[in-house]
């Protein structure tokens, strides 16, 4: 029994539904956590950012999704949170996790499913839909770009309109590599993940819990000391010149304060096939919280009109 309990959830005004949760066995004698919310011939499965987060702050598609007859699951990738967390930076590395999702998939026997990859996630998204596209129903590419390069040009642009002083103050913890100090962290706070992360004040709270269980082995060894910083293995992925390869369906989201390119995610979109995009005017990189109204309303649109063969 792989079972580990099931749970009533619910909305205001919305019927209760069970939330049902598995371990998954996996490559290397591991075990990944996964929850599935709803019950609907339509499934998708979720892939969190980081590297090294959790689906805690993903819980808000539990709110909107389920009750739109879209069952979701849950997924903490390996070294995150409930799944195992093994003390091996050889395991953190692209293709590795690539084919994981491939078991988790075929695990939770999800065939002709949604895949939504969330910043990090949708990095993994795309290596997913380039070897197995056959598997999906649609991709959903949210708040993310195509190679770290682009990333690291925009928060780079991002951070270069920070005020100097507060540019001088960053570059003095950095040389000496104090990213812990608390006045660096405050910094951060205050003028990047307040604006361009989340723009609620305060945070959410599965938003907070969810960052306060990063993975740092996991985040270091892939990305880095932090957002602006990037020295991690997978400081040269690019895969813009791949985009054209992914037929299926796939929804290109992104936001207006994100720390990610508008402007890349419509290249994307231009690149990509068969492919729309949708902004969220009010949202940051987790506009799932700043901006959910339009943010679930793209997703929902989406897959209605992929399902009735109107996309």
């Amino acid at each position: 029994m792989h079972i580990l309990y099931k749970i009533k959830i619910s909305s205001e005004g919305e019927s209760k539904m069970f939330a049902q949760s598995k371990i998954v066995p996996i490559s290397g004698g591991f075990h990944v956590w996964t929850r599935k919310v709803g019950d609907s011939p339509i499934k998708m499965l979720l892939l969190h950012g980081g590297p090294g987060m959790t689906h805690e702050y993903l819980e808000s598609f539990q709110d909107y999704l389920p009750q739109e007859g879209i069952e979701i699951y849950f997924y903490d990738q390996l070294g995150s949170y409930n799944s195992d967390q093994p003390n091996d930076p050889t395991l953190w590395n692209m293709d590795r996790f690539r084919e994981e999702v491939e078991e988790v998939r075929g695990y939770l026997n999800l065939e002709d499913c949604y895949l939504l990859g969330s910043s990090w996630g949708g990095f993994l998204g795309i290596e997913y839909a380039l070897k197995y596209q056959s598997k999906l129903k649609g991709l959903i590419l949210s708040n993310t770009t195509a190679s770290i390069a682009a990333y690291t040009k925009y928060i780079n642009k991002l951070r270069d309109q920070l005020p100097t002083e507060v540019l001088n103050q960053l570059k003095q913890y950095e040389d000496a590599e104090d990213y812990k100090n608390p006045e660096y962290e405050r910094l951060l706070d205050e003028h990047l993940n307040n604006k361009h992360i989340c723009r609620l004040n305060p945070w959410p709270e599965p938003a907070l819990r969810g960052f306060g269980n990063l993975n740092e082995q996991v985040y270091n060894t892939l990305h880095g000391p932090n957002e602006f910083l990037v020295s991690g293995n997978y400081k040269d992925w690019n895969a813009w010149n791949k985009l054209r390869d992914i037929s299926i369906p796939t929804l290109v989201l992104g936001a207006r304060y994100d720390s990610m390119s508008i402007e890349d995610q419509e290249e994307m979109g231009r690149r990509i096939p068969n492919s729309r995009v949708s902004i969220c005017e009010f949202g940051s990189h987790l506009s799932m919280w700043d901006d959910p109204e339009n943010y679930f309303t793209y997703i929902k649109n989406f897959v209605n009109d992929v399902e009735s063969d109107q996309f």
